[in-house]
């Protein structure tokens, strides 16, 4: 299988910008941060998992498929892009999410509605456990659904970050001054955003460390994230016909961040939202965005960047969800 013989459809607004956040740079004293904005990325108010959308639901059409499942939190902002792609494609969508269902929709959950999505409740399961069963009730009614798995992360969604760093690449050489980023530091949960940039960097020979922060708890154990992550890496490697040859000590995955919790907002995250929305005017969100950029301000104050590097953060989107968390983000 070649990357670029694989179908797609056209979702999203690319390529994203990349803004030089000069305010806050000078404010924390360390390295020039610069900021790759998938959160402008078009499709239902934006995000990365667009770009994964692109191939998965492309996917989907070319099987004959009439509706998608898929899985996340209630403020899932890969569950919201799914339904806004399937609703522009026509095709149903069900949403498994984890937790009750709240008295009134907010954030992602409001659009997730909006989008005409069939919301299925799964309690403490918010990784798509319940898929299966669905699958099947869908079956029996005369659907053909196509799973889109846990944050559209397989190799099919790998291949929208693989040619996202095409497009960094080529942001990079047209780019009026000279853009070199010492590091890339983003998100790294379900595995597909981080698979695609190590592939993506190793196709083009790239020198960037490529830093994801871990936002969400290992709860198969110590290290099964980065296993997994490990194994998507290799899978979509061998499916793409990529001589990529990287071990697991390779992996650059940050677990100092995590805090209380997967969606539980600590003053890091607090702290990474007021700074970047008073000094940047840019919003993160309170789970993913707003962890992995409390990390890296953290990591600029340990000194753990040259003072005369660049470094990139690529923002993943969500913003939606900051509504959601309004009593934890109040008085930033």
């Amino acid at each position: 299988m070649s990357i670029n013989t694989i179908n797609k459809v056209e979702l999203g607004v690319f390529p994203t910008p990349i803004h030089k956040l000069a305010r806050l740079s000078a404010h924390l004293g360390g390295p020039q941060i610069y900021i790759k904005r998938d959160d402008l990325t078009g499709l239902a108010l934006g995000g990365n998992k667009t770009r994964k959308l692109e191939y998965l639901l492309a996917d989907a059409v070319a099987q004959g498929c009439d509706c998608v499942i898929t899985a996340g939190a209630a403020q899932s902002n890969h569950c919201r892009q799914t339904a806004a792609g399937a609703a522009k494609l026509g095709l149903g969508c069900h949403l498994v999410l984890g937790g009750q269902a709240p008295n009134m929709a907010n954030g992602n959950l409001l659009l997730d509605a909006l989008f005409g999505a069939h919301i299925h409740w799964s309690g403490e399961k918010r990784k798509g456990e319940d898929i299966p069963k669905l699958v099947n009730e869908l079956l029996s009614q005369g659907k053909k659904p196509y799973v889109v798995p846990y944050g559209g992360s397989n190799t099919i969604g790998a291949i929208g970050f693989i040619q996202a760093y095409s497009e960094l690449m080529s942001q990079c050489e047209s780019s009026h001054e000279t853009l070199d980023f010492s590091d890339i530091v983003f998100a790294s949960s379900s595995g597909a955003t981080h698979c695609g940039l190590v592939l993506g960097q190793h196709i083009h020979k790239g020198k960037s460390n490529i830093i994801g922060i871990n936002i969400d708890k290992d709860e198969m154990g110590k290290d099964s994230y980065k296993c997994q992550l490990q194994a998507l890496i290799e899978q979509s490697a061998h499916t793409l016909a990529i001589d990529y040859q990287g071990s697991i000590d390779e992996l650059h995955l940050i677990d100092d961040y995590i805090g209380q919790g997967y969606g539980v907002v600590g003053e890091l995250e607090r702290e990474a939202i007021a700074l970047c929305a008073q000094y940047e005017g840019i919003l993160l969100d309170p789970v993913y965005t707003g962890r992995a950029m409390g990390g890296l301000i953290d990591m600029i104050r340990r000194k753990q960047f040259s003072a005369h590097s660049n470094v990139l953060f690529w923002h993943t989107g969500g913003a939606p969800a900051v509504f959601a968390y309004a009593s934890a983000l109040q008085n930033v």
